[in-house]
């Protein structure tokens, strides 16, 4: 048992299906909350949506940049599961105040707070650069591109899960999904507290610092452009409601699943750099067929189809 409790996988798995959950309640809070702005103009909610979702993400990149220096001090001392715990303490404190927003008569702008408090923390690069520090850490040399792509593949089971639960928790209430979230992310906070063990091997700055800058363009890239994807689903041709909006994101969480698959018979044959380029030629293509869909099987038919090294494009 206490071998287990060493792997950051489980972190990964808990900590994914807690930000699914928070995810889901908070795009369709802002799509609900934009549609009594707009008198219920779909074009135009989506418009404002998409909007406050792109001011939100550089908020929280920009933020996560002022936190690199101190929290890379700590990670010297204490190991690279600072950058665990900082971000997910973040995450927490960033998820209620979409609480307060629900129970509170405040207006949408203020869950602009809960994105400075995420990056201020380290966010999710922050994260990111944590998981690949201690994954790296505890693999070999030769086989740290497998054991990344083992956690990418944790992700994505988690990713799946968490969808299809998320779309069916938001029907018992937006509340519920959202105590929910913040339920499992209180988990995931505390397993990396009181059960994660790292190495206290030192890290250059430089190399964090290159990390993070490289996880802050994936998320602006890729985790911005799949919340905005989010919204154009909720609106006509394809009008989805929470259960498809959950089918939805669990199909993009496959992508994992396959690419698990895809670095399996290329890593040995390809080398990083290439397996990366592959992985940023099949998100551009993905995201380029997906500003023409107007049926819902050609979404699902393109986020299910095999994807290329996205784990190692992370």
């Amino acid at each position: 048992m206490g071998a287990i409790l060493t792997l950051v996988e489980p972190v990964v798995v808990i900590n994914k299906l807690g930000t699914s959950f928070f995810d889901m309640a908070l795009t369709q809070t802002v799509y609900n909350q934009s549609l009594k702005a707009t008198a219920g103009n779909s074009d135009r909610a989506q418009a404002l949506s998409s909007r406050f979702i792109l001011i939100q993400s550089v908020l929280s990149s920009v933020a996560a940049m002022l936190s690199i220096i101190p929290l890379s001090r700590m990670a010297d001392r204490h190991g690279p599961k600072v950058f665990l715990v900082a971000s997910q303490m973040g995450s927490v404190l960033g998820m209620f105040t979409l609480v307060i927003f629900m129970y509170c008569e405040v207006p949408l702008e203020f869950l602009y707070l809960g994105s400075l408090l995420h990056g201020l923390s380290g966010g999710g690069p922050m994260f990111w650069a944590g998981v690949a520090a201690l994954a790296s850490l505890s693999s070999e040399q030769g086989k740290r591109t497998l054991k990344l792509n083992i956690v990418d593949f944790c992700f994505g089971v988690a990713g799946v899960v968490g969808g299809l639960l998320s779309g069916y928790l938001y029907q018992m209430g937006p509340s519920v999904l959202l105590l929910t979230a913040i339920l499992v992310s209180v988990v995931a906070l505390l397993y990396s507290v009181f059960a994660l063990t790292d190495s206290r091997r030192s890290l250059s700055e430089i190399s964090i610092g290159m990390l993070m800058s490289a996880m802050m363009l994936f998320i602006l890239g890729m985790v911005g452009a799949e919340n905005v994807l989010q919204l154009y689903l909720l609106k006509p041709p394809l009008s989805w409601d929470s259960i498809w909006a959950g089918y939805g994101r669990a199909a993009t969480s496959a992508m994992y699943l396959s690419s698990f698959i895809g670095v399996l018979g290329l890593f040995k044959v390809l080398g990083d750099t290439a397996l990366t380029l592959l992985g940023i030629v099949s998100n551009c293509t993905e995201m380029a067929i997906m500003a023409f869909t107007v049926e819902s099987w050609v979404y699902f038919l393109v986020m299910t189809c095999p994807q290329a090294i996205q784990c190692v494009d992370e």
